[in-house]
């Protein structure tokens, strides 16, 4: 079973699924690999390992050896061809639709896509849409892309729609890591009633009601990054588990 179909199953089954996300620059190697263990214990579907921006220059054994300490599919989320490891099960393979920087859209795939087929990886297709939150977020300033107003559901929807017309599997709405404002749950209803394909949310989830209301509004997958590297409390992450798993 190819990792996209893994989530597919998660989805069918559970209603939504729980996509941890850590960042190699945040923690220590050893607490890396320790809460990735934690997370796959507590009821994470999968694993996300990457971010914005990298300083780590140790990436593929960082992937390595949290891919050794879990049986969940562990996927790769960044951008540029530094943040790839034949070690993952699948990576996110993100064109960002929402802004207009055509190394973004597809200048970096082009560069990655021969190594990606050299390493076995498997790509996920994703059309990735930053949503403002409120400040500067470092995927915009990384970026070099401005944000989708959280008040224009309409753009939102054009926007994903535009993904599954070019062939994408899923959309990702990301209000970047530590948002101050989440994605609205407004502009998810929007996009889940305008697309077929699964929609992946993202950035400043603090509660697992926050992650819960994403799911009630059509989210099929919920990242939940930052707060969870800041804790490493196996009780929240339970607690997050429990409130996406919605058939659980």
């Amino acid at each position: 079973m190819s990792t996209f179909d893994h989530l597919m199953d998660i989805r069918a089954r559970l209603g939504a699924g729980f996509l941890p996300l850590l960042d190699p620059d945040r923690l220590e190697k050893k607490d890396l690999v320790q809460t990735a263990a934690m997370f796959e214990e507590n009821g994470a579907d999968a694993i996300l390992v990457g971010g914005s921006f990298l300083l780590s220059t140790d990436f593929d054994r960082m992937v390595r050896e949290i891919k050794h300490a879990v049986r969940v599919p562990v996927i790769i989320f960044g951008a540029g061809n530094n943040q790839i490891s034949a070690a993952a099960d699948a990576i996110l393979y993100l064109s960002m639709i929402s802004g207009r920087n055509p190394e973004l859209l597809v200048g970096q795939h082009v560069k990655a896509a021969p190594i990606l087929k050299a390493y076995g990886l498997e790509p996920i297709s994703t059309g990735y849409m930053l949503v403002d939150s409120g400040r500067q977020t470092t995927v915009e300033y990384i970026s070099n892309t401005k944000p989708m107003p959280r008040d224009k559901p309409d753009i939102a929807m054009a926007h994903a729609l535009a993904a599954e017309y070019l062939g994408m599997q899923c959309v990702y709405l990301d209000a970047g890591s530590g948002a101050e404002q989440m994605v609205p749950e407004e502009m998810l209803e929007a996009v889940a009633g305008y697309v077929s394909i699964p929609i992946i949310v993202g950035g400043g989830l603090r509660r697992p009601e926050d992650a819960e209301a994403r799911v009630e509004a059509g989210a099929s997958f919920v990242v939940v990054g930052s707060i969870l590297e800041v804790r490493r409390d196996a009780s929240m992450v339970r607690a997050f588990a429990q409130a996406i798993h919605r058939s659980d």
